[in-house]
Formats: C-alpha cells, structure tokens, sequence
C-alpha cells in the first residue's frame, strides 16, 4: 500500500467535499471511511471550515500527515453528489489507488461551469422572482431583475480584483440598492422597498446559516461558530452597503 498516495487522494477528496459546501461531519466521516475501506485502522481527521488535517500510523509507528488549506468556497450541490457517490463506490469497490484517483480526476475534469449569460439571467430571475414573492408589481420585478445584474456584475469584477467576500457584499448591496432608488425616483419602478428587498435575497447568508446550525448540533462546535460569524459578517456587509446607499440618496435627492 502506497500510504503516501492514499493520504493525497483522501485529503484531496475531502478538500472538495468542503469545496463544494459539505458539512464538517460529512467531510470527517468520508475521509475515514476511505481510510479504513484501505485497510488503515489508525487513521485520524479532524476538520474546520477552511482546513483539513488527515494523520495515520504505519506499522513501524511512523506518523504520516497531510494538511490542506481549504480556500474560499460556496455550494454545488450537484458536485457534492458526486463527490459522496465516488466515496460510497471506493468504499464498496475498493479498486486501486491509481484506478481511484482516476476516478476522482474524471468528476474533477467535468464539473459543471455555468456561463456568464446563464449566471446574468438566474440572479435576473432569482430577484424578480422574490420582488413578485413579497408582493412586488411586474415593473418591481422587472426593475429588481435589472437590480440583481448589476449585482451580479459588481460581485464579479471585485472577484476579479481579489476582494475579499465582506466588500463584495458591501459594493453589490450599495450598488443594486442606488439602482433600485434611481428606478423608483425615475418612475419606472414603484416600490422601492420591494425593488430592493428582492435583489438583497441573493446575498442572504441562508445555506451559511444553515450549515452552522446543523454543524453545531452535529457537536462541531469550532466550525459552527465560525459559520456563524461568517455569516453574521456578511449580513453586517448587506446592512452597511445599503444603508449607505439610503443615505447618499437622501443627500443627492433632498
């Protein structure tokens, strides 16, 4: 058993279980049940939101280690599922290591890439849809979805430029906000509120949320309180950027 390799595919499987927005429990137990699917009883694994450490002992009682640095990720659920198919398929199949990184590499190679058109019209429709949900006219909407581009844009140039999540927020939420203000003032929109309560819906931190509660209850405490703060952090970032644009508006249009 080549133990070198075995801890570079289980981390690096574990790394994109966390990647694509697994729970800290998920990415533990597939990452140990690989190992043990190998024949390594004294594998260890602990994992927080941003890093994962995978140890195990050799015969000899030598200690093997890999550490991996988990960057900033979101959720893609359809990738997740694959991920979790190809550990239940190790696990069951026990094929080579050579035959499983293959495997691994195959999933890696097709994920899914959504265009810029594609991405334009679902953050479109995700805030004319929630504009129309809380009651919002088809103009609102309309004006919302137009909302919801610019959004989308701003969240993908300062990604480009290497801004960190708190600012992108901040900026999209300040800019769809001034958009929506601008629609209301000019007539094409009507309820500014709602314009602008249905584009924000994108940045809510829902599935963040989420996760920290179920990691919480699950007993990793360390990774739920960090999700927590992340997400309070970007609900803070929502709050700032729009009442700055509330208040930049009452100087311009006073």
């Amino acid at each position: 058993m080549d133990h070198d390799r075995l801890l570079n595919l289980t981390s690096e499987i574990g790394c994109r279980l966390m990647e694509c927005g697994g729970e800290i429990y998920r990415v533990e137990e597939s990452i140990q049940r690989l190992l043990q699917a190998y024949g390594v009883s004294t594998g260890e694994v602990f994992a927080i939101p941003n890093c994962i450490i995978v140890s195990i002992t050799l015969d000899a009682g030598q200690p093997l280690t890999r550490i991996r640095r988990v960057p900033s990720h979101g959720t893609d659920i359809d990738l997740l599922e694959r991920y979790n198919a190809l550990c239940r398929a190790l696990c069951a199949d026990t094929p080579s290591l050579p035959e499983a990184q293959a495997r691994f590499e195959a999933i890696t190679r097709t994920k899914r890439v959504y265009s810029a058109p594609a991405m334009v019209g679902g953050y479109f429709l995700g805030a004319a849809s929630f504009t129309l949900f809380f009651g919002g006219t088809w103009r609102d909407a309309l004006c919302s979805g137009i909302c919801g581009i610019a959004m989308y844009l701003c969240l993908y140039f300062m990604g480009r430029l290497g801004t960190n999540l708190f600012f992108k927020t901040l900026a999209a939420g300040a800019v769809s906000a001034l958009l929506a203000l601008g629609f209301t003032w000019s007539g094409a929109g009507q309820n500014s509120d709602l314009i602008i309560i249905g584009a924000l819906m994108l940045l809510v931190p829902g599935m963040i949320f989420t996760s920290a509660m179920r990691d919480i209850m699950a007993g990793d405490t360390m990774s739920g309180i960090s999700k927590t703060a992340e997400a309070l952090l970007i609900g803070a970032a929502i709050a700032l950027g729009t009442g700055a644009a509330l208040w930049l508006s009452q100087l311009l249009w006073r």
